[in-house]
């Protein structure tokens, strides 16, 4: 199979295009929209590759399929920044710390000083946390920006209409909710605030029992700021509830994020399947891929190999699902 269609230049359809690209095949990529920007979840992504945080609450299949990802995103030109994950909670939220730290591996339990020892500006905010220092982050739009760059170098470009020939490997994302019924939108709310005042050198998650927080740094002393999951497929601008609570938290983490200039709010929604782990389905002459719910940079590499190989070597991957609607 050498001739292939990959619908959708969000993060599955490049990182599909990318491992064919790999493996010798040279796809089409038709997206409407053209190259990624902020009409994709993709776009808006916090870029966490932090499997074992995410055993808080995902299935173990995201835990041992998420840990090359770093490596993955390295190999194609993102930036990888391996500081590590400081997870809090402030005092009257430790049951939440104590939770997370049972369902979860592979950290150091940190106290007050330890704290300090690792983000010196939160001296006084925090008396334990829990440290994932083999945890690291990227920043969505330069990952996908070199994602893109590398297939433009090999003649692949992003085009925005034309009839799909060969193999079509559907990546719409939420879009395909066309073709696929069980496919569903999580809503996802965040927003990128200037702050120079406050230095934090990683990734910080804060627990709260109904509106947990992370802001990831982004240089420069920008943030991105992300909270809200909600079971919806609505894509509209972002809630003054879900700003005000997300502003809240982060003022809650360090009072000096209420000096900080708001950049950029941005909300979309996810495409998830019942159970939150992503899928392949082949009808026919199409293949789709889809359902990379909250875990889109951790998961998509391992679902683009799996797809590739099906498509080259007719394997069926993990993540084949043959009993579908």
């Amino acid at each position: 199979m050498t001739d292939v269609t990959i619908l959708g230049a969000g993060v599955m359809g490049l990182c599909i295009a990318s491992e064919l690209a790999a493996r010798g095949i040279r796809p089409r990529i038709i997206d409407p929209n053209g190259a990624p920007g902020p009409h994709g979840c993709s776009w808006w992504a916090g870029g966490m590759l932090a499997p074992y945080c995410e055993e808080e609450s995902a299935d173990p299949t995201v835990v041992r399929l998420g840990l090359d990802a770093a490596d993955w995103w390295a190999a194609q030109g993102a930036t990888i920044h391996h500081s590590g994950t400081l997870v809090l909670a402030l005092s009257r939220d430790q049951a939440e710390l104590d939770r997370f730290a049972r369902l979860t591996r592979e950290y150091r339990a940190v106290d007050a000083d330890q704290i300090v020892a690792l983000e010196p500006e939160l001296q006084g905010r925090m008396r334990r946390g829990l440290f994932y220092e083999s945890r690291s982050h990227l920043t969505p739009r330069q990952a996908l920006t070199a994602l893109q760059a590398n297939l433009a170098a090999g003649g692949i470009a992003i085009e925005t209409g034309g009839t799909p020939t060969g193999l079509v490997v559907d990546a719409r994302g939420l879009t395909a909710r066309d073709a696929l019924p069980d496919l569903r939108g999580v809503r996802g709310e965040m927003l990128t605030i200037r702050c120079p005042e406050v230095t934090l050198t990683r990734t910080i998650r804060l627990l709260h029992p109904r509106i947990p927080l992370y802001a990831v740094p982004r240089g420069d002393g920008v943030y991105m700021l992300g909270a809200t999951m909600l079971e919806s497929g609505a894509k509209s601008r972002v809630t003054a509830r879900a700003a005000v609570e997300m502003l809240s938290a982060a003022y809650a983490l360090h009072p000096g994020f209420a000096e900080a200039e708001i950049l950029e709010l941005g909300a979309d929604a996810r495409p998830a399947f019942p159970d939150n782990l992503p899928r392949l389905r082949r009808r026919g002459g199409t293949l789709y891929a889809n359902g990379l719910y909250r875990h889109g940079y951790l998961l998509a590499p391992a679902v683009a190999r799996m797809a590739a190989d099906h498509i080259i070597n007719g394997q069926i991957p993990e993540f084949m699902d043959e009993h579908n609607p």
